[in-house]
């Protein structure tokens, strides 16, 4: 399963070098239109190589697929974080009653004790 998995990393890494190596032109890249350009102090335009958007966008699109996602799932680790503390605290309830019957006292001499 390991070689599997280099193979599969050296075939990744062979196929991103390819289309790095044949989209090297740079581009422009205009982060804004040129209305709203005038409003803003910062350079508008960025000269990039077409793999470094490219990847750049893909590195993007995972990221916010990775922090949505998240999100979209606290709901249920919050349930379920709430479920394991009730789990244990049933568990200390059942282990604390299991403790009071095996004494060596008779079952009735345990209850007039406690109601003492």
């Amino acid at each position: 399963m390991r070689y599997i998995r280099y193979a599969f990393l050296i075939v990744l890494a062979v196929a991103l070098i390819t289309i790095a190596i044949a989209n090297r032109a740079a581009v422009t890249l205009h982060l804004m239109p040129e209305e709203l350009a005038g409003f803003v102090l910062l350079p508008n335009t960025l000269e990039l190589p077409l793999f470094v958007i490219i990847f750049g966008g893909i590195i993007a699109g995972l990221l916010i697929g990775f922090v949505w996602e998240w999100f979209r799932e606290h709901k249920g680790r919050a349930e379920g974080a709430r479920a394991r503390r009730e789990v244990k605290s049933l568990e200390r309830e059942v282990t604390r009653l299991k403790g009071d019957v095996t004494d060596e006292k008779d079952e009735i001499l345990a209850l007039l004790d406690k109601s003492a």
